[in-house]
């Protein structure tokens, strides 16, 4: 269940007119709910309350410093990919003993700076990498926590470009070569052998993928314990979420009725893996990042234009895909929603097949195409659904155009957790070489 609802036709966020919002602080508008985000936390540390656990929420999908305090109040810890990363989550009032630091090309001053600030673990993908850890932690004169991440070779059917759990992909080392690898950092004196971690890819809907890397991996766990003395087991992330809804069938109440029945939920997760896990007497790391702030999010675009050319509907918006790359990266679909339901929305007479599109000088620049919407006009606003994740956090500066503002809302109280850029910002860094004036 997710906080966003129609009342009285009109679309809120907990208890906030979102487009008051819009009105407020203009668009594109991100808009971000405070329960929302607290309570995919709660299920999912809940869930795993059988097991020693720790859940460590990946800030890149959403690393705004609200989301982060957020979920650090809730007692989450943080899968890290980046010194800067390290730093926002701290600045946060995140706990750095609390964080595990992921990723293929760790540089030397990310990994000095994690190992000063103490964090719980490296989750290391190759053995050079290892070489550095140990190289800098002699020199730092500290032993650098680390788990070695395993690539299982097992495909979890998501799309390509989130899929990270095979032998094609750059992330882990081979399942077959990890016992060896362990043997030759136990070796490395200024190691220690704290952990073992997976992540098969991302957005996965269903429980089938987990279960059979937890089943592969657990024997291998259960060694490395035995022989090096780790202590936990880190399952990665990857559980999906709903982004099409049941609102186009004519239920205003979305948020509360996926169209799957079989949706992947926190308790089919655990009910799953607990049975596998539990017996190996280790603690168990999940690191999610869609599945607590995708729907905890959302994206207020206003109706510049309503262009018809005979073939098509174009809806021309404010928005872009520099503020919102992922129908452009990976065609994904968010449901689009008036902020204003009308009476009749939902039959098809009242709908019109539309590209919601926006102003940005590419054919890829679309939020959706050939759907069908709600006849709107100039001046109205939409909300793009499900935008919690990978939406600001990818956002950029294409065209010079400045970087939205982000609003979290926590019941009727609303705060801008970031301003909207200026245009003169994108430029403050910027010279002129002195031969050319």
């Amino acid at each position: 269940m997710h906080d966003f609802s129609f009342k009285r036709g009109k679309l809120f966020c907990e208890n906030v007119s979102v487009a008051s919002l819009a009105k407020e602080h203009g668009s594109p508008l991100y808009v971000y709910s405070h329960a929302t985000l607290t309570r995919n936390f709660e299920q999912l540390d809940a869930a795993l309350s059988p097991v020693d656990h720790l859940v460590c929420y990946s800030p890149k999908a959403n690393s705004n410093l609200g989301v982060l305090r957020t979920l650090a109040n809730a007692g989450s810890g943080f899968d890290i990919v980046s010194g800067g990363e390290l730093q926002r989550v701290i600045a946060a009032g995140g706990d750095p003993s609390k964080c595990i630091f992921a990723g293929v090309g760790k540089t030397e001053g990310e990994i000095e700076l994690a190992l000063k600030k103490g964090i719980y673990s490296f989750n290391a993908e190759s053995e050079p990498e290892l070489i550095r850890i140990n190289k800098i932690a002699r020199r730092l004169k500290k032993k650098a926590p680390i788990a070695v991440r395993v690539n299982p070779n097992i495909d979890a059917k998501t799309h390509a470009k989130i899929t990270t759990g095979t032998y094609d992909n750059k992330f882990g080392i081979a399942f077959e070569e990890v016992e060896g690898v362990y043997e030759r950092a136990a070796k490395l004196k200024h190691l220690h052998l704290r952990g073992v971690q997976m992540h098969i890819g991302s957005q996965l809907t269903e429980v089938g993928p987990f279960e059979k890397a937890v089943r592969k991996v657990v024997p291998l766990a259960k060694r490395l314990a035995e022989k090096h003395g780790i202590e936990f087991f880190s399952i990665g992330g990857g559980v999906g979420i709903v982004y099409e809804s049941a609102l186009e069938s004519g239920d205003a109440k979305w948020w509360r009725s996926p169209k799957r029945k079989n949706l992947l939920t926190p308790a089919k997760y655990a009910a799953k893996l607990i049975p596998l896990l539990k017996p190996l007497g280790l603690r168990i790391l999940v690191e999610p990042g869609r599945f607590i702030a995708g729907n905890a999010g959302i994206l207020i675009t206003r109706v510049e234009y309503v262009k018809r050319t005979g073939v098509k509907n174009f809806v021309i918006v404010d928005a872009a895909m520099n503020d919102f790359a992922r129908p452009a990266l990976y065609d994904s679909y968010h449901e689009i929603v008036p902020l204003t339901q009308r009476a009749g929305d939902q039959l098809k007479k009242n709908q019109i097949s539309s590209d919601v599109v926006g102003p940005v000088c590419e054919s890829s620049d679309y939020f959706c195409k050939n759907r069908m919407l709600p006849k709107v006009g100039e001046g109205d606003y939409l909300a793009l659904l499900s935008a919690g994740a990978y939406g600001f956090v990818m956002a950029s500066n294409y065209n010079t155009r400045a970087h939205p503002a982000e609003v979290l809302v926590k019941g009727n109280q609303a705060e801008v957790v970031r301003k909207r850029q200026s245009l003169k910002q994108l430029w403050a860094s910027e010279t002129v070489p002195k031969w050319l004036k």
